[in-house]
């Protein structure tokens, strides 16, 4: 089974917050369906909904799960309840034609903003009963049920709000839900006899006789209000619960039917809401002052805190920092982020409402209007910005320092070992006292000891570069590391001196020495640098290492296997060496030469080189697994570069058409304001429901955060400037519906009727020839000209009219406000009142004045 919209299933479950009605309604209810007596209601009432919209095509449907399998009547039902147009459907026969058709079916229900949970084409080709019902429910609850709105409740609890108050004065009839409070019958009639009293004797119905009630009202409904009979009583009365849905089905129909009521409801209560606005202004400015008061003493305490950079000495208290500052990111930063965008809209609204009252504009307190709070807003979030930029920074510092700090104490703790007793032997006087073959033994013994010392100077050159670097990176535990670098650093000088006085002192004797034993002496040479390398070589296989990409790890893999190629042969060096002792044996044994036992040149054992060497050997496969764990490691990285890049690009190719589609929202809208603002909070309630992909982006990031991943290469974007971007989206679509909602407020306060903005705005229109949204000085005479008003060139001059869009790039700004300046001359009309007209946003609208003939005042 194919699970269609996937995509939006997943990013909907990582969301947070409380699911809507819808979200909790798309969720079919498959046991629901088991029970036949429920599968029958619903079966029957979706057919009758279905069939009392196609009968508009001209056609209908008799087994709902067989005649949508082409998609071809589905495509139909959506194309006549919605009013679009869908794509052009296929008319083929195959399989294919058909998933294809109930596909695009499923792709328009998706873009009006339902979530279609597990319902798959293949399913509804397939004539599976279950899905095909919960599809059609989600069309019923989109288009029929979803936009029921009373009182601040919408969709289920709104139909039901409505049905309550209605019913509300008849007796025996208490609307609680909607399947057992429908049983009887009294419920339908009282919906009926409410607003059609003439068509119902209400006070004839007996509550005990529901058959005879529900046939009532099912045939009234059918006969007067052109609603279909989507119920049958007996199967109503003969289960012990009804289908809710078939039930919601067929109430909705009479909201439908009654809506004009209540619009008349809706008209008084906003007579109510008009006497309450000056005290609703009032309220407004001191909210504002206290909302702007709160606002900057936030900013004013956390700018400090952003700007404190006193370094850490451990990694973990480093890291307590970063997450102190990812709980001021979730936790705190973005209920502000709402304030300041609430207190701008709070401003706008309050200020026009203040104009369209004549009462003087509102002034904030110093140091509270909306400029200063963008200010320091603006330098909370430079700080911001410095301080993130700032722990990353200190982050990086300390690892490097912490891997330093082990590598400076290893090659140390190495190096005081190998030193250790050497001080003794340089100093010792045994040659004075030792035969000729002893002295020679013990010059060839000090040239391998130079050859081993020349091999440590490395060492310690690494050990001083270590400890200068930590000094340098500001290391908390200098002193320490700096004093026992000194001592190295000494005590390699006095060896140095030793070496060469005890070198001097031998070589006094050396005329001396006759006899070298060649097979110790090679060993000797052959031994010190083996041995040498094989401590190298140890030292290498345990030295830690610090990668953070892919390149990094494979680099040290294929070092790793090219010292692995060297091994065999190290091993026949090995082999030769050990060679040599076995042929001093075999020379001492057939000579009958007694040995003291210790090669006088060296104290590198054959037993210790093979120690050293079996213990090297013991650490490849170590280190084996330890880059391989490395290299698994980047790799898990880079998938989560890969996730985080992706879900970035999503999100701002996202948000950059967004913000293009708003531009041309605002030049393209049409209809009424009310339509222009209920058009714009969808959109913004669209947007909104995009929240969840922002924070499975910020869960993303916080997760490379974690991981120290410090560069992406996969996605131009940060999640800085996506905040940023998305910050300004929801501050875009909330000031351009601020805006629509001042134009409402004016209009409605100077009385202009619908018709009439009809011909200002088909004028304004006609006269846009660029389609810019602006007039210039002509085209706006020519407008009012056409409007009937006689404009002279000789009078006074009107107003300056603003004919533009402030969103737009400076640019534009400039060039439009140039062409917006228009110089109007005085409008005459015999003595009639005169309207002068302005242009806001593409919508012309009309400032009532009353003038007499050949002048225009406001």
């Amino acid at each position: 089974m194919v699970d269609y919209h996937a995509a939006n299933n997943q990013s909907s479950a990582v969301g947070e917050g409380p699911p809507t009605y819808m979200e909790q309604e798309n969720d079919w209810d498959r046991d629901l369906l088991l029970d036949p007596a429920w599968e029958k209601q619903q079966r029957k009432t979706f057919t009758a909904w279905c069939n009392s919209h196609l009968r508009k095509a001209g056609t209908q449907i008799e087994n709902i799960e067989e005649d949508f399998r082409d998609g071809l009547k589905l495509m139909l039902l959506l194309e006549v309840i919605s009013g679009e147009r869908l794509p052009k459907p296929e008319r083929g026969k195959m399989r294919v034609h058909k998933i294809n058709n109930v596909n695009k079916a499923l792709d328009f229900i998706a873009s009006k903003g339902v979530k279609l949970v597990s319902i798959g084409a293949e399913e509804i080709v397939d004539g599976n009963a279950k899905m095909t019902l919960g599809m059609i429910w989600t069309i019923i609850l989109r288009f029929a049920i979803q936009d029921i709105s009373v009182e601040e409740t919408s969709a289920k609890e709104g139909l039901l709000l409505w049905c309550q108050r209605k019913t509300a004065p008849y007796k025996n009839v208490n609307v609680q839900n909607f399947h057992i409070s429908w049983k009887d019958g009294l419920a339908f009639n009282a919906l009926i006899h409410r607003h059609r009293p003439d068509l119902i004797d209400y006070d004839s119905l007996r509550k005990d006789d529901p058959v005879t009630n529900l046939n009532n009202a099912f045939e009234v409904a059918e006969k007067h209000l052109d609603i279909p009979k989507m119920l049958d009583a007996e199967d109503i009365v003969g289960t012990l619960r009804p289908d809710e849905k078939a039930i919601m089905t067929y109430v909705s129909c009479f909201y439908h039917a009654f809506s004009g009521a209540q619009k008349a409801e809706t008209a008084a209560n906003r007579i109510c809401k008009v006497l309450a606005v000056n005290q609703e202004n009032e309220q407004m400015m001191e909210d504002y002052e206290k909302l702007a008061s709160e606002l900057l003493e936030w900013i004013r305490r956390t700018i400090p805190w952003l700007l404190n950079r006193e370094k850490q000495k451990t990694m973990n208290e480093m890291q307590a920092k970063q997450e102190d500052f990812r709980d001021y990111r979730r936790d705190h930063k973005p209920p502000k982020v709402q304030e300041k965008c609430q207190l701008e809209i709070s401003f706008n609204t309050l200020q026009t409402k203040l104009r369209l009252s004549n009462r003087p504009a509102f002034m904030p307190s110093e140091g509270r209007m909306v400029s200063d709070i963008n200010g320091a807003w603006h330098s909370l979030e430079g700080a911001e910005k410095g301080y993130e930029e700032w722990i990353l920074s200190e982050i990086r510092r300390l690892e490097r320092l912490e891997h330093l700090a082990e590598k400076f104490h290893q090659k140390a703790a190495i190096h005081e070992s190998w030193t250790d007793g050497k001080e003794a032997m340089l100093t010792q006087k045994d040659y004075e006292t030792s035969t000729l073959s002893e002295v020679k033994a013990l010059l060839r013994k000090h040239e391998a000891f130079e050859s081993d010392l020349a091999a440590h100077q490395d060492r310690v050159e690494q050990i001083a570069a270590i400890a200068q670097e930590l000094n340098e990176l500001d290391y908390c535990d200098s002193a320490k590391v700096n004093t026992r670098c000194q001592k190295i650093c000494d005590q390699w000088d006095v060896l140095g001196a030793l070496t060469q006085s005890r070198k001097e002192s031998l070589e006094r004797t050396e005329k001396q020495l006759e006899s070298i034993d060649e097979l110790y002496l090679e060993y000797a040479k052959r031994a010190a640098p083996f041995n040498n390398w094989m401590e190298g070589a140890m030292e290498d296989l345990q030295d830690m290492f610090i990668v953070h990409n892919i390149e990094e790890i494979q680099g040290l893999i294929t070092a790793h296997e090219q010292f692995k190629s060297t091994l065999p042969e190290a091993n026949k060096e090995r082999e030769a060496i050990q060679s040599i002792q076995a042929e001093v044996q075999k020379i001492a044994q057939s000579n009958g030469i007694k040995l003291s036992g210790a090669n006088p040149y060296t104290t590198i054992t054959p037993e210790s080189i093979d120690s050293k060497w079996e213990k090297a050997m013991s650490m490849v496969p170590q280190r084996d697994k330890a880059l391989q764990e490395e290299l698994d490691k980047q790799k898990n990285n880079d998938t989560l570069r890969a996730k985080f890049a992706n879900q970035a690009n999503t999100v701002g190719a996202y948000i950059q058409d967004k913000m293009e589609e708003i531009g041309r929202i605002s030049i393209e809208m049409n209809g009424t304001l009310e339509d222009q603002l209920t058009s714009l909070k969808e959109y913004q309630s669209n947007i909104m429901s995009y929240m969840p992909e922002m924070n499975t982006l910020e869960g993303y990031h916080q997760l490379i955060q974690e991981a120290l991943i410090f560069d992406n290469q996969y996605t131009p974007y940060t999640m800085e400037h996506l905040r940023v971007g998305w910050e300004q989206l929801n501050t875009t679509i909330a000031r351009t519906i601020n805006e629509v909602e001042n134009q409402i407020l004016t209009r409605d306060a100077k009385g202009i009727s619908q018709e009439q903005l009809q011909e200002y705005r088909a004028s304004f229109n006609h006269f846009d020839k660029d389609h810019s949204g602006a007039l210039q000085a002509e085209e706006f005479k020519a407008c009012l000209i056409s409007l009937g008003y006689d404009v002279e060139n000789d009078k006074q001059v009107l107003q300056e009219s603003e004919l533009g869009r402030p969103q737009r790039a400076e640019t534009n700004h400039r060039h439009r406000r140039r062409r917006s300046e228009v110089q109007c001359q005085s409008v005459s009309m015999e003595g009639r009142d005169v309207p002068f007209l302005f242009v806001h946003r593409g919508s012309l609208l009309l400032c009532a004045a009353s003038a007499p003939p050949g002048s225009l005042s406001l």
